[in-house]
């Protein structure tokens, strides 16, 4: 396993995590954040919360890419990525998303707009990672 490509990996699909997470649930979802805002905390109270949800979510991203390398079959890198993120995406919606749904009041609307979001999101990140994650050449490799 090349650690400095997982590493790199991580980092890389966590920027791009801020930048695509913003557009998706600041832009194009606000309206269904502001329609919910009544089962949400404040937005100023939720801000003071965006340190630790950032760091958690690199310490995650760190996770995310390690067990990419750990089951990476040799495969062209974003065809592999994309079927990881996919696969992770489904793994979040069923573990999560659909929990929240029965969880909170949320609308159908925002339940299946999340649902979609998760696993396009989690697709783009895989394959970040299946682009940027190169295994160690076998002569490289450590014994």
């Amino acid at each position: 396993m090349n650690l400095s490509r997982v590493a790199l990996a991580a980092i890389v699909a966590w920027l791009a995590f801020c930048v695509v997470g913003y557009l998706s649930h600041a832009i194009l979802m606000k309206d269904l954040y502001l329609a919910h805002s009544l089962i949400m905390r404040p937005e100023n109270e939720a801000n003071g919360y965006l340190p630790l949800a950032f760091g958690v979510a690199l310490v995650a991203f760190f996770a995310f890419a390690y067990a990419y390398a750990k089951g990476y079959e040799g495969g062209r890198g974003a065809q592999e990525g994309l079927r990881y993120g996919v696969l992770i995406g489904l793994m979040l919606v069923g573990f999560s998303v659909v929990w929240d749904y029965m969880t909170y009041p949320l609308s159908r609307t925002f339940f299946l707009t999340e649902v979609v979001d998760y696993i396009v999101e989690y697709a783009i990140y895989g394959m970040i990672v299946g682009t940027i994650y190169k295994p160690r050449p076998q002569s490289a490799a450590r014994l």
